[in-house]
């Protein structure tokens, strides 16, 4: 069975880091897309970050520069480092497993698993 279990969030101050973890279990998360999306009461599901089966990483414009997406693969884990966070970032994130394609991750939706969530709540 795959399961995905997000753990890290918290609260934070405005400009503070947190480092969200998501352990796989019951497939090898590196045969797949993986990625990080976050929903906020009121506003629109965001894809964070991503990283493909070849490694190559993507960021919402909203987080370049701050956030970074990585795998340890021999854990198993999925990794999304933020760091300079803002109130606008407070947020329910989940972390997603997706098929892979030729044309890198087209979707971060957990049509493989899905995460129950970690909340993240930066104040200013």
């Amino acid at each position: 069975q795959v399961q995905l279990v997000e753990s890290g969030g918290g609260s934070v101050q405005d400009g503070g880091s947190l480092r969200l973890s998501c352990a796989a279990s019951g497939y090898t998360s590196s045969t797949y897309c993986m990625g990080w999306f976050r929903q906020a009461p009121g506003k629109e599901r965001e894809v964070v970050a991503t990283i493909d089966t070849d490694g190559s990483t993507s960021y919402a414009d909203s987080v370049k520069g701050r956030f970074t997406i990585s795998q340890d693969n021999a854990k198993n884990t999925l990794y999304l480092q933020m760091n300079s966070l803002k109130p606008e970032d407070t947020a329910m994130y989940y972390c997603a497993a997706d098929p892979a394609t030729p044309f890198g991750c087209l979707v971060v939706v957990g049509l493989v698993g899905r995460g129950q969530g970690t909340q993240v709540t930066v104040s200013s």
